[in-house]
């Protein structure tokens, strides 16, 4: 009788858990239709659903549904406060991200022990404290486009559970010129009152040199806003700047960051993390790891990313091809080879890995002219 209860109970436990994973696709698809009234009818119902297995979660669903229908903000259940508008046009100046799991970064062992060392000072403040030593708050992520600053940014922000906000200051400045020092010290004090971590994309934007005479004083005033605000930020917040134009920062700006990072091209033990990362269970089937490996190496992380998932598509699209002939063929479509060895070596590769593939198809596939590619190929010595 007993078991036969649990048996019960154990089903009506599974059904339960399955007409609750039901309603997940429901809320998702009404999310990124901007259906509010579906959200809130299936949020309310996912709440009630969860109340008995994981009441806390229930919890958090019902006063966020609860919130909103009172008309307060959705992140007062997460104790952060209305976001800072501005006063004209009533715009948000900032946007809540709250931390999800996140992928470590894949960059050089000096920048992560960097990152390890912040992030173990912000876990010993009150020892910093009561020794009379200013813990880091601070600091300024810099480097060309696609290195990875905005994804170490919200990396940091998982791995201190801590909400973010981001700023596009590019934006905001050329919305709110006139206005833009005003809505900076909104943003500060926004960040004050709630503790978290407050992410300066571009600050390049507002934190130029203030000798460059070409610029607006509006931008100069800024800078000393910026400043201010920064002396002034408690040490319970982090501020994290990044730009991809350190040249243009002021020298004053520089001083008030803990901690400045440098975040470069990867080099090549972490261009083949990358690839291993980026093409998951395909990478071990391909010979040509080691081309794309020492190919790429003018590539960023985020091409890199970005040249595995044209492969994984090509993949899946072209079963019956040779999976190292499309990465191939799409590493030529993102990066150019120069030198003739290059272009001789790249030839024989693709003719190696499809053998009836025409000189035309090498061509088309490489961007080589089709009598050069003929000539490379009579050439034995590409190794």
């Amino acid at each position: 009788m007993v078991y036969s209860l649990c048996i019960k109970c154990r089903e009506n436990q599974e059904v339960i858990q399955l007409l609750t994973l039901d309603l997940i696709p429901k809320l998702v698809r009404a999310a990124y239709a901007d259906d509010v009234k579906t959200v809130d009818t299936v949020s309310i119902m996912l709440g009630r659903k969860l109340k008995k297995d994981y009441p806390d979660v229930s919890k958090e669903i019902l006063q966020i549904a609860a919130d909103y229908k009172v008309g307060a903000d959705v992140y007062r259940s997460i104790d952060i406060s209305p976001v800072p508008v501005d006063r004209e046009t009533h715009d948000s100046l900032v946007n809540v991200e709250e931390n999800v799991e996140t992928e470590p970064p894949i960059l050089s062992a000096d920048v992560e022990d960097q990152f390890e060392d912040f992030i173990k000072e912000r876990s010993l403040i009150q020892k910093f404290l009561q020794e009379g030593i200013r813990p880091s708050n601070s600091l300024l992520m810099y480097g060309s486009p696609g290195v990875g600053k905005t994804y170490s940014a919200r990396w940091l922000a998982y791995r201190l559970q801590m909400p973010m906000i981001t700023v596009d200051l590019a934006s905001t400045i050329s919305s709110y010129l006139g206005r833009s020092g005003q809505n900076i010290k909104s943003v500060f004090e926004y960040t004050k009152r709630n503790n978290i971590i407050l992410f300066l994309d571009e600050i390049d934007a507002i934190a130029k040199k203030r000798d460059d005479e070409t610029d607006l004083g509006e931008l100069k005033r800024l800078v000393n806003v910026l400043l201010k605000e920064m002396e002034d930020c408690p040490t319970s917040c982090i501020i994290i700047g990044a730009t991809n134009h350190p040249e243009l920062l002021d020298r004053a700006v520089w001083r008030r960051f803990d901690r400045s990072i440098e975040l470069g091209v990867p080099a090549e033990g972490e261009r083949e993390k990358l690839f291993k990362r980026g093409l998951d269970k395909w990478y071990d089937t391909m010979s040509c790891i080691s081309f794309l490996i020492a190919k790429s190496a003018s590539m960023s992380a985020a091409d890199i990313c970005r040249l595995c998932d044209h492969i994984k598509r090509q993949i899946i699209m072209n079963e019956s091809t040779s999976i190292d002939y499309l990465a191939i063929k799409e590493l030529c479509h993102m990066c150019h080879f120069r030198t003739k060895d290059e272009k001789v070596k790249v030839c024989h590769l693709l003719k190696s890995y499809v053998p009836n593939i025409s000189i035309r198809g090498i061509s088309e596939s490489v961007g080589i002219p089709q009598a050069s590619v003929a000539r490379y190929l009579k050439e034995d010595d590409y190794e």
